[in-house]
């Protein structure tokens, strides 16, 4: 049932009132009048309903679903549709005469429609509202210019047409069945416009003669509904946002006053909303300018500014910045760092720095390719050398994978999950070895970092230390590393107290390291102390028959490298790879088919003869150049000897004795020089 309210208590407010009490639809709820002693408002006070000489007072207090003007004062309705909200339908004086005529008798309504035609398209069609009317046939009766306005469509188009070829969506046909007033109806016409109305069916002497709709066109309504919504969702989204970051955020308006804070805002400075939220932005600022002032003045974002903010002094680092809208300044956001916590980052760096220094081991017994008995012989060694705790001497040519087989060890051992370090002897330094592998103390020498520095066995700590090159280590470095096999402590440089590190030890040379005892270079009671397990890993050549296998891995890895597809190699070049010393060994062979890939054609899928090297020129040369240099006679160590202090002297002489640039020129270390030439003896020439 509908609640009504009438609005005048003259004749035809006491009419229409008189019709509707009783109404099993309708339920008038107040009756409105300027003259409390009108007709109408006796009548009401009759029935028991509420009276007012105020319309809008009335409306507030009752909200019905229908108000009835039966005044026929036009500024009176003007005044009802601007203050009753779109919920509730206005029906006109004059629709309130059609009604009640309609309902009096049909004929009586035809004989007024008559002498009032003239009012009726006045009023009818002045109003805002729009009408529409069908008949019991469904053909249109009544559609106004406010109708017209709002559906896109000509009256004339429409009138005496059915509804449902007009306008499609029209609810009003259901009307004629259901004979139910719909009040206050969501609908969208044909042309997207949003309406809300109010549907009546209507009756003459108890047969429904039609249906009739009141609609408003709420299009623009809707719309900046919708905007504020979205407005409002994105302001939620965005303070939820904010509010479940960890870094600490703080927002202000363009006139410095604060709008949102976070709870890790409050966390960091002990500040609350209640304390920050309408305050100055210096309210936090315990020392130090406001940034979010500076950011406003000019519109220049400001980092890493360090103040102390809140009232625990809390030292932080700020970065503030301008919150533009259309190049409007709408205020700035600041995010803050607790300096605490960066200290504590920078302390959590340093170690990942550390830790990327001892990589963990990159290859297994997997990697080492080859199916040779030499090769297998090595392997098992090394394979049960992994499964206990002894350190390994590993003995090989140059190039021969001794590095290969120590990341085997450590990933095959129970340390396989703890640091791998690497360090190449020969590169460095004898000063800089002995600092790196022992640390040192602050102060130990010019240039010592504060708080002194941990070193690469100390780093190792319950892992593997791989020292390659261990021919190359000098004598007085010897001694601590003899401390370190036999007490498994070490002592810092500057230091005197021994810290006990638990380390497993391998190391590798191509260093003849019985000659070296000989000359008195490398300490006897170290090399026993390393010969425990000693490996001897073959050369290349001493293992020919593993070159096939060789190739094909390393092509497949060069392939990776270098973007390219050369998927097998021919026959012929694989013999000319079988027919070579190999003198560098793997390494040697990984840069000739490197080099050999990089001069193919892109579309070339096979390696084959005429992408190598001519091998035989090469050793011919080298044949040569021993012939040439050197005598012919003796084993191949003294010839090769002979030729090394050729070579020593040649690249002296080339650089006028600079020790340095002679090392590199042939590619060796410049301690390793000094070794050589104190070896021949030669540290003392003539450069003539």
């Amino acid at each position: 049932m509908k609640r009504a309210m009438i609005v005048g208590g003259g004749k035809g407010g006491t009419a229409l009132l008189g019709m509707m009490i009783g109404h099993e639809h309708m339920e008038v709820v107040g009756l409105a009048d300027l003259n409390l002693q009108a007709q109408g408002m006796r009548l009401a006070t009759t029935y028991g309903l509420q009276t007012s000489s105020n319309a809008f007072t009335l409306y507030e207090q009752q909200l019905p679903d229908i108000v009835f003007e039966a005044t026929g004062d036009e500024a009176v309705l003007a005044d009802l549709q601007r203050h009753v909200g779109v919920q509730t339908a206005v029906i006109p004086a004059h629709v309130c005469n059609l009604l009640y005529n309609l309902l009096i008798g049909k004929d009586e309504l035809i004989a007024e429609l008559s002498q009032q035609e003239r009012l009726y398209h006045t009023i009818f069609q002045s109003t805002h509202d729009g009408m529409i009317a069908i008949d019991d046939a469904e053909e249109i009766l009544l559609f106004n210019r406010a109708a017209s306005r709002i559906t896109d469509i000509d009256h004339k188009d429409a009138i005496g047409k059915r509804i449902n070829t007009v306008m499609p969506s029209s609810k009003l046909p259901r009307l004629l069945q259901t004979k139910s007033m719909e009040s206050n109806q969501k609908q969208t016409f044909e042309n997207g416009r949003q309406i809300v109305t109010t549907r009546i069916p209507l009756w003459i002497d108890g047969y429904c003669i039609g249906a009739l709709a009141v609609f408003q066109d709420v299009t623009d309504m809707v719309d900046m509904a919708a905007k504020v919504t979205n407005l409002e969702s994105v302001q939620q989204l965005l303070q939820a946002i904010i509010h479940s970051s960890d870094e600490a955020i703080s927002v202000v308006n363009e006139e410095g006053e604060g709008l949102m804070i976070n709870p890790a805002y409050t966390r960091l400075t002990g500040l609350n909303e209640r304390d920050v939220i309408g305050k100055p932005a210096t309210t936090d600022i315990y020392e130090g300018e406001s940034m979010h002032m500076r950011t406003l003045h000019t519109r220049m974002p400001v980092r890493g500014t360090q103040m102390k903010v809140g009232p625990h002094k809390k030292d932080v680092i700020v970065n503030v910045a301008p919150i533009l809208v259309n190049g409007e300044l709408k205020g700035s956001v600041g995010v803050i760092h607790d300096v605490s916590e960066i200290r504590t980052l920078t302390n959590e760096l340093e170690k990942a720095k550390r830790r990327l220094r001892t990589l963990e081991a990159k290859y297994t017994f997997e990697d080492i390719i080859g199916r040779s008995s030499a090769l297998a012989f090595a392997k098992e060694q090394a394979f049960k050398s992994a499964q206990t705790p002894v350190d390994v001497l590993l003995r090989g040519q140059s190039g021969t994978g001794k590095e290969l087989f120590a990341h085997a060890i450590h990933n095959e051992s129970e340390r396989r999950y703890q640091p791998f370090i690497r360090v190449n002897c020969a590169a460095l330094s004898p000063t800089l070895l002995e600092s790196e592998l022992f640390g040192y103390e602050e102060g130990a020498f010019t240039g010592a970092q504060k708080g002194g520095k941990r070193g690469l066995f100390e780093e190792a700590h319950h892992g593997s230390i791989f020292l390659d090159e261990i021919g190359e280590v000098p004598k007085e470095t010897q001694v601590k590393l003899l401390r370190v096999l036999q007490e498994k402590e070490i002592v810092r440089v500057g230091g005197t107290k021994a810290s006990t590190v638990n380390v497993r030890i391998i190391v590798a040379t191509n260093v003849d390291l019985e000659d070296a005892m000989r000359r008195g270079d490398f300490r006897e009671d170290l090399f026993y102390r390393l010969n425990k397990m000693p490996i001897f890993i073959p050369s290349l050549r001493d293992r020919r028959e593993d070159i096939p296998d060789l190739s094909h891995y390393l092509l497949h890895k060069i392939n990776q490298e270098y973007g390219r597809s050369v998927l097998t190699i021919s026959e012929r070049a694989m013999q000319q790879l079988l027919s070579y010393n190999w003198p560098g060994n793997v390494r040697e062979l990984e840069n000739i088919l490197g080099r050999a890939v990089i001069h193919m054609n892109y579309a070339d899928k096979e390696l084959d003869e005429m992408h190598l090297p001519t091998f035989a020129a090469v050793e011919d040369r080298d044949e040569h150049l021993l012939s040439e240099r050197g005598d012919t006679e003796g084993t191949l160590a003294e010839r090769m000897a002979q030729y090394e202090q050729r070579e020593l002297k040649g690249a002296l002489v080339a650089h006028n004795g600079n020790k340095t640039a002679a090392a590199r020129r042939l590619g060796i270390s410049v301690r390793n020089l000094y070794y050589k030439l104190e070896k021949y003896g030669l540290e003392k020439i003539d450069l003539q």
